[in-house]
């Protein structure tokens, strides 16, 4: 995962749960606050120059002291990983924080 990154907030409808999806306020956002699910379009972060398209699938909830929390993505097609930051505090359409702890836990 690199530094690069390309200022892409748009809105777009989920491919996993269907729920329209807003821009986010502080950031861009390329995963569904609802399901947190996403999908693979980007090498770097916002770029859309990925070939997969695949569902990105939540598979784990990290914390980085720098960025927050932060899901864990793996495409069901190719298994690349990603990470995104979660905003649980978006004024317009939060990141669930119910979906996120269903993530940890699986996990745990």
């Amino acid at each position: 995962m690199s530094s690069r990154f390309t200022d892409i907030n748009e809105s777009f409808v989920c491919v996993q749960c269907g729920e329209a999806v807003l821009p986010s306020h502080k950031s861009c956002r390329n995963h569904c606050p609802h399901c947190l699910h996403s999908v693979h379009l980007d090498v770097y972060p916002g770029d859309r120059s990925a070939d997969c398209g695949g569902l990105m699938k939540p598979i784990e909830i990290v914390y980085h002291s720098k960025k927050g929390y932060q899901v864990v993505h793996q495409c069901e097609r190719c298994n690349a990983l990603s990470k995104n930051i979660l905003d649980f505090d978006d004024p317009l359409q939060p990141d669930s924080l119910e979906a996120a702890m269903d993530i940890f836990r699986r996990k745990g």
